[in-house]
Protein backbone atom coordinates (compact mmCIF):
# COMPACT_ATOMS: atom_id res chain seq x y z
CA UNK A 1 0.00 0.00 0.00
CA UNK A 2 1.26 3.47 -0.65
CA UNK A 3 0.74 7.13 -0.82
CA UNK A 4 -0.91 8.86 -3.49
CA UNK A 5 2.69 10.30 -3.96
CA UNK A 6 3.83 6.96 -4.30
CA UNK A 7 6.21 6.38 -0.86
CA UNK A 8 5.07 2.92 0.65
CA UNK A 9 2.93 3.64 3.97
CA UNK A 10 4.45 2.78 7.15
CA UNK A 11 3.91 -1.03 8.01
CA UNK A 12 2.48 -1.51 11.77
CA UNK A 13 2.05 -4.60 12.52
CA UNK A 14 0.13 -6.20 15.57
CA UNK A 15 0.51 -9.28 16.77
CA UNK A 16 -2.57 -10.48 18.58
CA UNK A 17 -6.15 -9.59 19.01
CA UNK A 18 -6.95 -9.50 22.82
CA UNK A 19 -8.60 -6.56 25.22
CA UNK A 20 -5.31 -4.67 24.55
CA UNK A 21 -4.05 -5.58 21.23
CA UNK A 22 -7.82 -5.02 19.42
CA UNK A 23 -7.95 -2.01 21.17
CA UNK A 24 -4.75 -0.45 19.68
CA UNK A 25 -5.55 -1.75 15.99
CA UNK A 26 -9.01 0.17 16.43
CA UNK A 27 -7.67 3.10 18.13
CA UNK A 28 -4.90 3.38 14.97
CA UNK A 29 -6.83 2.49 12.19
CA UNK A 30 -9.50 5.12 13.14
CA UNK A 31 -6.22 8.01 13.22
CA UNK A 32 -3.19 6.35 11.07
CA UNK A 33 -4.94 4.00 9.35
CA UNK A 34 -8.32 6.48 8.19
CA UNK A 35 -5.63 8.92 7.58
CA UNK A 36 -3.72 7.11 5.09
CA UNK A 37 -0.64 7.85 7.69
CA UNK A 38 0.11 4.44 7.95
CA UNK A 39 -1.06 0.80 6.99
CA UNK A 40 -2.27 -1.26 9.86
CA UNK A 41 -2.46 -4.75 10.13
CA UNK A 42 -4.11 -7.18 13.11
CA UNK A 43 -3.02 -10.47 13.45
CA UNK A 44 -4.74 -13.51 15.39
CA UNK A 45 -4.94 -17.11 15.36
CA UNK A 46 -9.26 -17.16 16.08
CA UNK A 47 -11.71 -15.21 13.87
CA UNK A 48 -13.48 -14.17 16.56
CA UNK A 49 -12.54 -12.09 20.41
CA UNK A 50 -14.41 -12.77 23.50
CA UNK A 51 -13.26 -10.43 26.01
CA UNK A 52 -11.39 -12.84 28.55
CA UNK A 53 -12.58 -11.89 31.92
CA UNK A 54 -15.73 -13.44 30.47
CA UNK A 55 -13.70 -16.75 30.12
CA UNK A 56 -15.44 -18.22 33.26
CA UNK A 57 -19.23 -17.08 32.48
CA UNK A 58 -18.55 -19.24 29.49
CA UNK A 59 -17.34 -21.87 31.43
CA UNK A 60 -20.09 -22.01 33.73
CA UNK A 61 -22.95 -21.36 30.63
CA UNK A 62 -24.13 -18.21 31.95
CA UNK A 63 -22.72 -16.30 28.68
CA UNK A 64 -23.25 -17.42 25.47
CA UNK A 65 -19.82 -16.81 23.93
CA UNK A 66 -21.26 -16.51 20.40
CA UNK A 67 -23.38 -14.14 21.39
CA UNK A 68 -20.70 -11.87 22.30
CA UNK A 69 -17.66 -12.03 20.06
CA UNK A 70 -16.77 -9.85 18.02
CA UNK A 71 -16.00 -10.32 13.88
CA UNK A 72 -12.31 -9.40 13.41
CA UNK A 73 -12.65 -8.88 9.68
CA UNK A 74 -16.25 -6.76 10.36
CA UNK A 75 -13.93 -4.75 12.89
CA UNK A 76 -11.43 -4.36 10.54
CA UNK A 77 -13.30 -2.70 7.74
CA UNK A 78 -15.17 -0.53 10.28
CA UNK A 79 -12.01 0.73 11.90
CA UNK A 80 -9.76 1.24 8.45
CA UNK A 81 -7.29 -1.76 9.89
CA UNK A 82 -6.53 -4.88 8.02
CA UNK A 83 -7.37 -8.39 10.21
CA UNK A 84 -4.75 -11.23 8.82
CA UNK A 85 -5.94 -14.79 10.52
CA UNK A 86 -2.44 -16.88 11.77
CA UNK A 87 -0.78 -18.31 14.76
CA UNK A 88 2.66 -16.54 14.95
CA UNK A 89 5.50 -19.03 15.68
CA UNK A 90 8.77 -17.32 14.72
CA UNK A 91 10.04 -13.84 14.36
CA UNK A 92 12.78 -12.76 11.46
CA UNK A 93 14.41 -9.24 12.84
CA UNK A 94 16.94 -9.35 9.74
CA UNK A 95 14.23 -9.39 7.36
CA UNK A 96 11.30 -7.61 9.13
CA UNK A 97 8.95 -10.71 9.34
CA UNK A 98 6.51 -12.15 11.32
CA UNK A 99 6.57 -16.08 10.88
CA UNK A 100 2.74 -17.31 11.09
CA UNK A 101 1.97 -21.02 11.09
CA UNK A 102 -0.45 -23.13 9.28
CA UNK A 103 -4.12 -22.66 9.55
CA UNK A 104 -6.08 -25.92 9.46
CA UNK A 105 -9.83 -26.80 9.67
CA UNK A 106 -11.01 -28.87 11.86
CA UNK A 107 -10.86 -32.17 9.46
CA UNK A 108 -7.25 -31.47 9.73
CA UNK A 109 -6.91 -29.72 6.29
CA UNK A 110 -4.92 -27.02 5.21
CA UNK A 111 -7.01 -23.27 5.47
CA UNK A 112 -3.76 -21.31 4.84
CA UNK A 113 -0.27 -22.15 4.03
CA UNK A 114 2.94 -21.22 6.42
CA UNK A 115 2.88 -16.80 5.50
CA UNK A 116 5.65 -14.29 6.58
CA UNK A 117 4.03 -10.98 7.30
CA UNK A 118 6.59 -7.72 6.45
CA UNK A 119 6.39 -4.93 9.31
CA UNK A 120 7.79 -1.39 9.43
CA UNK A 121 6.81 -1.35 13.06
CA UNK A 122 5.70 -4.31 15.13
CA UNK A 123 3.89 -4.59 18.41
CA UNK A 124 3.57 -8.12 19.86
CA UNK A 125 0.33 -8.60 22.49
CA UNK A 126 0.02 -11.93 22.38
CA UNK A 127 -1.28 -12.25 25.41
CA UNK A 128 -0.61 -15.09 28.00
CA UNK A 129 -1.32 -19.06 28.88
CA UNK A 130 -2.16 -21.19 32.09
CA UNK A 131 1.26 -21.81 33.13
CA UNK A 132 1.12 -25.63 34.79
CA UNK A 133 4.24 -25.37 36.40
CA UNK A 134 5.13 -28.43 35.12
CA UNK A 135 3.07 -30.24 36.89
CA UNK A 136 2.63 -34.07 36.10
CA UNK A 137 -0.65 -35.02 34.54
CA UNK A 138 -1.81 -31.61 34.30
CA UNK A 139 -2.03 -31.33 30.66
CA UNK A 140 -3.63 -34.29 29.90
CA UNK A 141 -5.96 -34.42 32.89
CA UNK A 142 -7.27 -30.78 33.58
CA UNK A 143 -8.61 -28.02 31.14
CA UNK A 144 -6.63 -25.00 31.28
CA UNK A 145 -9.14 -22.02 31.24
CA UNK A 146 -6.68 -19.69 28.50
CA UNK A 147 -9.53 -19.45 25.54
CA UNK A 148 -13.16 -19.89 24.47
CA UNK A 149 -12.58 -23.14 22.83
CA UNK A 150 -11.39 -24.59 26.53
CA UNK A 151 -14.09 -22.86 28.71
CA UNK A 152 -17.27 -24.06 25.90
CA UNK A 153 -15.07 -27.40 26.72
CA UNK A 154 -15.46 -27.25 30.31
CA UNK A 155 -19.54 -26.47 29.75
CA UNK A 156 -19.66 -29.74 28.07
CA UNK A 157 -18.69 -31.61 30.29
CA UNK A 158 -20.26 -30.01 33.26
CA UNK A 159 -23.81 -30.08 31.21
CA UNK A 160 -22.99 -33.84 30.32
CA UNK A 161 -21.78 -34.72 34.33
CA UNK A 162 -25.56 -33.55 35.18
CA UNK A 163 -27.22 -35.02 32.66
CA UNK A 164 -25.61 -38.90 33.24
CA UNK A 165 -26.93 -37.80 37.31
CA UNK A 166 -30.38 -37.18 35.80
CA UNK A 167 -29.98 -40.58 33.66
CA UNK A 168 -28.35 -42.70 36.82
CA UNK A 169 -29.70 -42.05 40.29
CA UNK A 170 -26.66 -42.19 42.53
CA UNK A 171 -26.23 -45.63 44.09
CA UNK A 172 -25.57 -46.17 48.16
CA UNK A 173 -22.29 -44.80 49.50
CA UNK A 174 -21.93 -43.09 46.20
CA UNK A 175 -19.71 -39.91 46.04
CA UNK A 176 -20.83 -36.78 44.94
CA UNK A 177 -19.34 -35.49 41.86
CA UNK A 178 -16.44 -33.02 42.43
CA UNK A 179 -15.46 -29.99 40.33
CA UNK A 180 -12.20 -29.08 41.79
CA UNK A 181 -10.65 -25.53 40.39
CA UNK A 182 -6.65 -25.62 40.52
CA UNK A 183 -5.97 -21.52 41.42
CA UNK A 184 -7.75 -19.14 43.85
CA UNK A 185 -7.06 -15.76 41.61
CA UNK A 186 -9.97 -13.69 39.81
CA UNK A 187 -10.54 -16.59 37.15
CA UNK A 188 -10.87 -19.52 39.93
CA UNK A 189 -13.00 -17.69 42.49
CA UNK A 190 -15.45 -16.08 39.85
CA UNK A 191 -15.82 -19.74 38.18
CA UNK A 192 -16.18 -21.29 41.36
CA UNK A 193 -19.34 -19.13 42.33
CA UNK A 194 -20.89 -19.10 38.57
CA UNK A 195 -20.94 -22.58 38.21
CA UNK A 196 -22.79 -23.29 42.05
CA UNK A 197 -25.41 -20.71 40.24
CA UNK A 198 -25.37 -22.58 36.90
CA UNK A 199 -26.17 -26.01 38.91
CA UNK A 200 -28.69 -24.68 40.64
CA UNK A 201 -30.16 -23.15 37.82
CA UNK A 202 -30.11 -26.00 35.64
CA UNK A 203 -31.66 -28.31 37.96
CA UNK A 204 -34.98 -26.59 37.67
CA UNK A 205 -34.96 -27.07 34.44
CA UNK A 206 -35.98 -31.00 35.06
CA UNK A 207 -32.73 -32.67 36.37
CA UNK A 208 -34.53 -34.83 38.23
CA UNK A 209 -32.08 -36.62 39.97
CA UNK A 210 -29.80 -34.14 40.53
CA UNK A 211 -29.44 -31.91 43.06
CA UNK A 212 -26.80 -29.22 43.23
CA UNK A 213 -26.50 -29.41 47.05
CA UNK A 214 -26.24 -32.91 47.39
CA UNK A 215 -24.65 -34.51 44.17
CA UNK A 216 -22.00 -31.68 43.31
CA UNK A 217 -19.04 -30.59 44.93
CA UNK A 218 -17.10 -27.45 44.31
CA UNK A 219 -13.52 -27.22 45.32
CA UNK A 220 -11.26 -24.43 45.28
CA UNK A 221 -7.09 -25.29 46.15
CA UNK A 222 -4.33 -22.38 46.03
CA UNK A 223 -0.79 -22.56 46.95
CA UNK A 224 -0.46 -18.94 48.48
CA UNK A 225 -1.87 -18.35 51.82
CA UNK A 226 -4.98 -16.88 51.20
CA UNK A 227 -7.31 -16.39 47.91
CA UNK A 228 -6.60 -14.12 45.43
CA UNK A 229 -3.26 -13.29 47.18
CA UNK A 230 -2.36 -10.77 44.83
CA UNK A 231 -5.21 -8.27 45.94
CA UNK A 232 -5.73 -6.46 49.04
CA UNK A 233 -6.64 -8.70 52.07
CA UNK A 234 -9.46 -7.31 52.74
CA UNK A 235 -11.31 -8.29 49.62
CA UNK A 236 -10.00 -11.98 49.31
CA UNK A 237 -11.68 -12.36 53.25
CA UNK A 238 -15.02 -11.54 52.06
CA UNK A 239 -14.86 -13.60 48.67
CA UNK A 240 -13.74 -16.31 50.80
CA UNK A 241 -16.84 -15.66 53.47
CA UNK A 242 -18.96 -15.85 50.46
CA UNK A 243 -17.37 -18.97 49.16
CA UNK A 244 -17.84 -20.84 52.27
CA UNK A 245 -21.09 -18.90 52.61
CA UNK A 246 -21.59 -21.43 49.12
CA UNK A 247 -20.63 -24.47 50.66
CA UNK A 248 -17.53 -24.30 48.29
CA UNK A 249 -14.77 -25.99 49.90
CA UNK A 250 -11.20 -23.89 50.08
CA UNK A 251 -7.64 -25.46 50.25
CA UNK A 252 -4.98 -22.57 50.65
CA UNK A 253 -0.83 -23.31 51.71
CA UNK A 254 -2.04 -26.58 49.37
CA UNK A 255 0.69 -27.18 46.54
CA UNK A 256 -0.65 -29.89 43.51
CA UNK A 257 1.76 -32.38 42.52
CA UNK A 258 -0.16 -34.73 40.46
CA UNK A 259 -3.43 -34.25 38.47
CA UNK A 260 -4.60 -38.01 37.91
CA UNK A 261 -8.06 -39.45 35.68
CA UNK A 262 -8.94 -39.83 38.95
CA UNK A 263 -7.99 -36.38 41.22
CA UNK A 264 -5.76 -34.18 42.74
CA UNK A 265 -2.84 -35.13 44.51
CA UNK A 266 -1.20 -32.13 47.28
CA UNK A 267 2.43 -31.85 48.17
CA UNK A 268 0.55 -32.52 52.22
CA UNK A 269 -0.53 -36.17 50.98
CA UNK A 270 -4.46 -34.82 50.73
CA UNK A 271 -5.90 -36.26 47.59
CA UNK A 272 -9.21 -34.92 46.16
CA UNK A 273 -11.40 -36.98 43.72
CA UNK A 274 -12.62 -35.13 40.56
CA UNK A 275 -14.72 -35.49 38.11
CA UNK A 276 -14.02 -32.66 36.08
CA UNK A 277 -10.29 -30.47 36.96
CA UNK A 278 -10.11 -27.15 36.38
CA UNK A 279 -6.27 -25.47 36.09
CA UNK A 280 -6.88 -21.58 36.64
CA UNK A 281 -3.21 -21.35 38.09
CA UNK A 282 -0.04 -18.94 37.15
CA UNK A 283 0.04 -17.22 33.33
CA UNK A 284 3.38 -18.13 31.14
CA UNK A 285 3.79 -16.36 27.80
CA UNK A 286 4.07 -19.19 25.06
CA UNK A 287 7.40 -21.25 24.94
CA UNK A 288 7.94 -20.05 21.37
CA UNK A 289 8.47 -16.02 23.07
CA UNK A 290 11.86 -17.67 24.77
CA UNK A 291 14.45 -15.32 23.30
CA UNK A 292 12.74 -15.33 20.35
CA UNK A 293 15.45 -13.99 17.73
CA UNK A 294 17.45 -12.71 20.04
CA UNK A 295 15.14 -10.55 22.56
CA UNK A 296 15.53 -9.99 26.14
CA UNK A 297 13.07 -12.13 28.01
CA UNK A 298 12.36 -13.20 31.70
CA UNK A 299 11.48 -16.50 33.15
CA UNK A 300 7.70 -16.42 31.88
CA UNK A 301 8.80 -15.63 28.54
CA UNK A 302 7.57 -12.31 28.72
CA UNK A 303 9.16 -9.80 26.42
CA UNK A 304 11.80 -7.56 28.67
CA UNK A 305 10.60 -3.84 27.42
CA UNK A 306 11.59 0.06 28.33
CA UNK A 307 8.67 2.33 29.83
CA UNK A 308 8.43 3.39 26.57
CA UNK A 309 6.81 -0.34 25.62
CA UNK A 310 10.15 -0.86 23.41
CA UNK A 311 11.92 -4.08 23.72
CA UNK A 312 15.09 -3.82 25.01
CA UNK A 313 17.41 -5.14 21.78
CA UNK A 314 15.12 -4.06 18.93
CA UNK A 315 13.44 -0.18 18.80
CA UNK A 316 11.53 -1.46 16.01
CA UNK A 317 9.60 -3.93 18.19
CA UNK A 318 7.20 -2.72 21.09
CA UNK A 319 5.64 -5.16 23.50
CA UNK A 320 2.15 -4.80 25.86
CA UNK A 321 -0.21 -6.60 28.00
CA UNK A 322 0.25 -10.23 29.48
CA UNK A 323 3.47 -10.94 27.11
CA UNK A 324 5.60 -7.70 28.39
CA UNK A 325 7.64 -7.05 31.55
CA UNK A 326 7.34 -2.99 31.67
CA UNK A 327 8.90 -1.28 34.58
CA UNK A 328 6.96 0.95 36.94
CA UNK A 329 10.18 2.17 38.58
CA UNK A 330 12.83 1.70 41.04
CA UNK A 331 11.92 -1.09 44.08
CA UNK A 332 8.57 -1.53 42.32
CA UNK A 333 7.21 -4.66 40.54
CA UNK A 334 6.72 -4.47 37.03
CA UNK A 335 3.59 -3.49 35.48
CA UNK A 336 0.82 -6.30 36.66
CA UNK A 337 -0.42 -8.67 34.06
CA UNK A 338 -4.20 -7.52 33.96
CA UNK A 339 -7.16 -6.66 31.53
CA UNK A 340 -6.81 -2.57 32.39
CA UNK A 341 -2.69 -2.72 32.40
CA UNK A 342 -3.54 -3.94 28.45
CA UNK A 343 -6.00 -1.19 28.08
CA UNK A 344 -3.71 1.62 29.34
CA UNK A 345 -1.05 0.45 27.32
CA UNK A 346 -3.23 0.44 23.97
CA UNK A 347 -4.04 3.71 24.99
CA UNK A 348 -0.24 5.15 25.41
CA UNK A 349 1.15 3.32 22.46
CA UNK A 350 -1.65 4.79 20.06
CA UNK A 351 -0.39 8.23 20.71
CA UNK A 352 3.24 6.55 20.56
CA UNK A 353 3.08 5.52 17.50
CA UNK A 354 1.82 8.34 15.90
CA UNK A 355 4.27 10.43 17.66
CA UNK A 356 6.88 7.73 15.97
CA UNK A 357 6.33 9.03 12.37
CA UNK A 358 6.79 12.64 12.99
CA UNK A 359 9.92 11.73 14.34
CA UNK A 360 8.90 13.12 17.89
CA UNK A 361 10.19 11.44 20.58
CA UNK A 362 8.02 8.37 22.69
CA UNK A 363 5.58 8.20 25.36
CA UNK A 364 6.43 6.74 28.96
CA UNK A 365 4.25 4.26 29.94
CA UNK A 366 2.92 5.04 33.68
CA UNK A 367 0.48 2.34 34.85
CA UNK A 368 -2.46 3.75 37.22
CA UNK A 369 -4.21 1.15 39.21
CA UNK A 370 -7.75 1.83 39.43
CA UNK A 371 -8.60 -0.97 41.82
CA UNK A 372 -10.13 -4.59 41.43
CA UNK A 373 -13.78 -6.31 40.90
CA UNK A 374 -14.46 -9.68 41.35
CA UNK A 375 -18.00 -11.12 40.68
CA UNK A 376 -19.38 -13.45 42.24
CA UNK A 377 -22.37 -14.40 40.16
CA UNK A 378 -25.88 -13.37 40.98
CA UNK A 379 -24.10 -13.84 44.87
CA UNK A 380 -22.26 -10.51 45.33
CA UNK A 381 -19.54 -8.50 43.33
CA UNK A 382 -16.73 -7.09 46.22
CA UNK A 383 -13.57 -5.05 45.25
CA UNK A 384 -11.56 -2.25 45.75
CA UNK A 385 -11.69 1.38 44.27
CA UNK A 386 -8.08 3.13 44.41
CA UNK A 387 -5.97 6.38 42.68
CA UNK A 388 -8.65 9.31 42.12
CA UNK A 389 -11.50 7.99 44.78
CA UNK A 390 -9.82 8.50 47.88
CA UNK A 391 -5.77 7.83 49.34
CA UNK A 392 -4.93 4.05 49.56
CA UNK A 393 -8.12 2.15 48.77
CA UNK A 394 -11.80 2.46 49.15
CA UNK A 395 -13.55 -1.20 49.93
CA UNK A 396 -17.16 -1.60 47.89
CA UNK A 397 -19.39 -4.96 47.40
CA UNK A 398 -23.17 -5.35 46.06
CA UNK A 399 -24.82 -3.24 43.74
CA UNK A 400 -21.98 -0.70 43.13
CA UNK A 401 -19.54 -3.41 43.07
CA UNK A 402 -21.96 -5.29 40.29
CA UNK A 403 -22.64 -2.39 38.30
CA UNK A 404 -19.09 -1.46 38.02
CA UNK A 405 -18.27 -4.64 37.14
CA UNK A 406 -20.34 -4.39 33.99
CA UNK A 407 -19.38 -1.14 33.14
CA UNK A 408 -15.91 -2.39 32.64
CA UNK A 409 -16.95 -4.59 29.44
CA UNK A 410 -18.90 -1.70 28.50
CA UNK A 411 -16.48 0.86 28.31
CA UNK A 412 -14.17 -2.03 26.49
CA UNK A 413 -16.99 -2.62 23.94
CA UNK A 414 -17.23 1.32 23.43
CA UNK A 415 -13.39 1.41 22.56
CA UNK A 416 -13.70 -1.10 20.29
CA UNK A 417 -17.29 -0.58 18.79
CA UNK A 418 -17.84 2.83 19.50
CA UNK A 419 -21.10 4.10 21.47
CA UNK A 420 -23.58 3.24 19.17
CA UNK A 421 -22.86 0.17 18.38
CA UNK A 422 -22.58 -0.71 22.51
CA UNK A 423 -25.89 1.01 22.94
CA UNK A 424 -27.44 -1.27 20.44
CA UNK A 425 -25.94 -4.46 21.58
CA UNK A 426 -26.76 -4.01 25.03
CA UNK A 427 -30.74 -4.01 24.17
CA UNK A 428 -29.75 -6.77 22.48
CA UNK A 429 -28.27 -8.25 25.34
CA UNK A 430 -31.37 -7.36 27.63
CA UNK A 431 -34.35 -8.79 24.74
CA UNK A 432 -32.10 -12.20 24.66
CA UNK A 433 -32.00 -12.45 28.59
CA UNK A 434 -35.61 -11.56 28.71
CA UNK A 435 -36.07 -14.32 25.54
CA UNK A 436 -33.43 -17.29 26.37
CA UNK A 437 -32.94 -19.69 29.32
CA UNK A 438 -30.92 -18.12 31.98
CA UNK A 439 -27.80 -20.29 31.46
CA UNK A 440 -26.70 -22.60 28.58
CA UNK A 441 -28.16 -26.04 28.34
CA UNK A 442 -25.77 -27.17 25.54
Amino acid sequence: MTHQTGAPLHRITIVGGGAGGLELAVRLGRTLGKKKKAHITLIDGARTHLWKPLLHQVAAGTMDSHADELEYLALARANHFSFRLGRMDGLNRAEKEVCLAPTYDEDGQEILPRQSIRYDTLVLAIGSQTNDFGTPGAQENSIMLDSPPAAERFHQRLVNSCLRAQAKAKGPGEGRFTVTIIGGGATGVELSAELHMTTKIMSSYGLVNFDPEKDLKIVVVDAAPRLLQALPERLSDAVARELRTLDIEIHTNEKVVEVSEDGVRMASGKFIPSGIVVWCAGIKVPDFMKEIDGLETNRMNQLIVHRTLQTTRDPSIFAMGDCAACPQGEGKPPVPPRAQSAHQQASTLAKSLARRLEGKTLLEFTYKDYGSLVSLGDYSTVGSLMGAVARGSVFIEGHIAKWMYWWLHKHHQITVSGVFYTWLATWAETINWARNPRIKLH
